[in-house]
């Protein structure tokens, strides 16, 4: 008789706990209910709209009894000299934004964690390009490139001799030199990222790699950069993703000129959906650009994992 009121004492707490933990499972679930309304409205919502419209016929000369054209608008991408020049350069930007950010600002860190008297003057002026709007820092720059009278770095170029060089007016250069600009403004952000994670590795291995005889070379490769595998991650996933949907800068140094050599596909996708009327054809480029963004982000996560993982 004992055993079984023991047993049934039990199973009633373990009844009470659960109700407990269902309780406060639905309190939480109730907490979030607003921002998934939010995400379903503004995110999900939009994103099946775009998916429809994509196999349809919707155009700025027929916007009601909608007809169902199938993958015809996809297929039209690739015969599209705007959208494919839009996704080429999306990419090389990206990946020259998430290489040289990531590298730079990895590099900046390492050296301003030092004991410096003027390292928090450094820091600042690095980080301050990160506080304006990409649009101001594009006026900035189409100042500073010009090749008129006033460009000052081709008036400097002519100081020493040299010839004027078209930095956003060359299709050669143009992509580079906004991506020149955008790692100047970015750097600073993603060092700053770097101090954090490095002022939380502990100092004690550092001298513990010192008693070992281990150069400064050797303590970067072996104890830094693997303690560093968090805020490489961080800094790398969003320059890629954000290098992928570049939009302000290009439309403030070139408006995705000389041609299409610095059309991006977000530049693309606003000339083909608004200017050019093709609603349709934009929306399928929004999608293929939403999936391609989704595996470009999964293979860099999927690689970064690995690497934390063989670190380890």
């Amino acid at each position: 008789m004992q055993d079984e009121a023991a047993a049934v004492s039990f199973l009633e707490r373990l009844n009470a706990v659960r109700m407990k933990l269902l309780r406060r499972e639905l309190d939480y679930g109730l907490l979030i209910v607003p921002a998934l309304l939010f995400y379903v409205l503004f995110s999900v919502y939009p994103f099946l709209s775009m998916f429809y419209y994509s196999v349809t016929d919707y155009s700025v000369s027929k916007m009601t009894n909608l007809s169902f054209v199938g993958f015809k608008n996809y297929l039209s991408i690739f015969h599209n000299d705007l959208l494919i020049a839009g996704f080429q350069n999306s990419i090389i930007y990206a990946v020259l934004m998430t290489v040289f950010q990531t590298a730079f600002g990895l590099v900046l860190a390492v050296f301003l964690d030092r004991k410096l008297l003027t390292r928090n003057v450094l820091r600042s002026v690095f980080f301050l390009p990160a506080v304006f709007s990409p649009l101001i820092i594009g006026f900035l720059w189409n100042y500073l490139m010009s090749t008129s009278d006033f460009g000052l770095i081709n008036q400097g170029l002519q100081g020493l001799g040299l010839a004027k060089i078209n930095f956003l007016g060359d299709a050669d250069l143009a992509l580079y030199s906004v991506v020149f600009t955008q790692l100047w403004q970015w750097t600073g952000w993603a060092m700053v990222i770097f101090l954090a994670n490095l002022q939380s590795i502990p100092k004690d291995l550092y001298e513990a790699a010192d008693i070992d005889g281990a150069s400064k070379w050797n303590q970067f490769w072996k104890v830094t950069l693997p303690l560093m595998q968090p805020s490489v991650n961080v800094v790398a996933v969003t320059a890629m993703i954000g290098g992928l949907k570049v939009f302000d800068i290009i439309l403030a140094l070139t408006d995705g000129g000389p041609g299409n050599a610095t059309q991006t596909i977000m530049t693309a996708y606003i000339k083909t959906s608004f200017n050019e009327g093709f609603y349709s054809k934009g929306a399928a480029s929004g999608v293929v650009f939403f999936f391609v963004v989704m595996v470009i982000t999964v293979v860099m996560m999927r690689v970064l994992g690995k690497w934390g993982e063989r670190i380890k």
